[in-house]
């Protein structure tokens, strides 16, 4: 039957339940006042437009770009200050990040490698030791998957205090979602031949601070681990990793290590400087946590957030969840600081170890409140407001956090970043 010739008025839906309620029930909420009607007589006329090119640029009614950022507080600053530069949340769609507009995190700039030139040793507990150029990595079987990383030290704004004018892209803007393309794990360990005894490999980058990893062998980095040298349909960007980067989806940012050039197994932790003196977690009581590896549950309302407005009336609250422990299975918000929840809806697909994103319709009444998500993963991990959160874990630490996100709305419709 064709569209043209259904009676939509009794169509049903695959649950039994008429199609134009449906449509009327989200054509409702979404529409404050009834559409006047209008003409097209005064949009601009057609005509020939600009030629082809080698890249398709982005209309120039459209302005994305992340925020280089320093330390927590030093926002904006000179790319040269930079440590990092964040994601624009705030005005994306959908889950996939544009590389260009993936979050970058560089402890000594980006290194420009000429392919050519790059070799990756493999060596340690293993049958047989190789150094492999990329014509031999590109060689090798490959495979996609869709994975979100995220900084640790994502969401550190909200640590001790509240900064109240600051956006989403400032709070959490290092977390970002691509497809990424490359060789996996387990076929360069069977390569190899790594002793079973192995139970830990170093990953080693090739940039000017020499950043290493100590990485556990456990089955699902085996399984899942990636030598990536595709991101979203391309090569890696220089910023991500090109031509070569560790890839372990749903863990911290920096094990999924850049500009991969080395693989050292082993039987017991490396113990670098960057899991010693650098990406611990100072408890409460002053002693420091290693290997906290696995990024936990996450969200984030997205839109309406801080430094927007709205106005009375309908509101499409949207957003972001993550877990590095799989697959989003619930979101929940509050429209009045958490006294209440209602689940919004997970606008697909939701993949496991990638960003997910949800909506709910709103009618704001005007007055001031306060608005939050909260997320569910498939092991049943529940997102932790702030108060337990900082029960558990203290004000030292800088890294892992995923507390909610609160965003508090006053009387003229402004957001702004609120701890509770």
């Amino acid at each position: 039957m064709t569209a043209s010739s259904m009676d939509l008025g009794h169509a049903q839906d695959r649950h039994g339940l008429p199609r134009r309620r449906i449509l009327g029930g989200v054509a409702g909420a979404a529409v404050a006042a009834p559409a006047a009607a209008d003409t097209l007589a005064d949009v601009p006329p057609r005509g020939p437009g600009a030629p082809l090119s080698a890249t398709s640029e982005r209309s120039a009614y459209v302005h994305l770009a992340r925020i280089p950022e320093s330390t927590p507080g030093r926002r904006s600053v000179d790319p040269s200050e930079a440590i990092n530069a964040k994601t624009p949340l705030d005005k994306l769609v959908g889950t996939i990040t544009p590389a260009d507009l993936h979050y970058e995190r560089s402890h000594a700039g980006v290194p420009d490698i000429d392919p050519a030139r790059h070799r990756l040793l493999v060596h340690g507990m293993v049958k047989r030791g190789l150094v492999l150029t990329m014509d031999d990595i590109l060689a090798m079987p490959s495979t996609s998957r869709v994975a979100f990383l995220e900084c640790t030290g994502n969401g550190w704004e909200n640590w001790k205090t509240a900064p109240p004018d600051v956006t989403v892209q400032n709070t959490h803007g290092l977390v970002s979602t691509s497809e990424w393309t490359g060789v996996p794990l387990a076929f360069l360990i069977d390569l190899v031949g790594v002793d079973p005894a192995s139970t830990w490999m170093l990953a080693e980058g090739g940039d000017g601070s020499a950043v290493a990893r100590s990485i556990p062998l456990t089955d699902e980095i085996i399984a899942e681990g990636m030598l990536a040298h595709g991101q979203n349909g391309e090569p890696l960007r220089p910023a991500h990793g090109f031509p070569l980067r560790l890839l372990l989806p749903g863990f911290e940012g920096n094990l999924n290590i850049k500009w991969l050039r080395r693989l050292k197994f082993g039987d017991r932790p490396f113990m670098t400087r960057w899991e010693t003196a650098r990406y611990t977690q100072l408890q409460a009581d002053g002693s420091a946590r290693q290997f906290q590896l696995r990024q936990e549950v996450n969200s984030v309302i997205t839109s309406p957030s801080g430094m927007m407005q709205i106005r009375p009336g309908h509101t499409r609250i949207t957003g972001l969840a993550w877990s590095g422990y799989g697959r989003i299975t619930r979101i929940e918000i509050s429209t009045d600081g958490a006294r209440s929840w209602r689940d919004a809806a997970i606008a697909g697909p939701a993949l496991p170890k990638a960003q997910t994103r949800f909506q709910a319709d709103w009618v704001w009444d005007g007055r001031p409140t306060k608005i939050v998500s909260r997320a569910t993963d498939e092991r049943g991990n529940l997102q932790p407001d702030r108060a337990s959160f900082i029960a558990r874990t203290g004000t030292n630490a800088l890294f892992h956090y995923n507390a909610q996100q609160t965003w508090a709305i006053d009387a003229e419709g402004k957001l702004r970043n609120v701890l509770a």
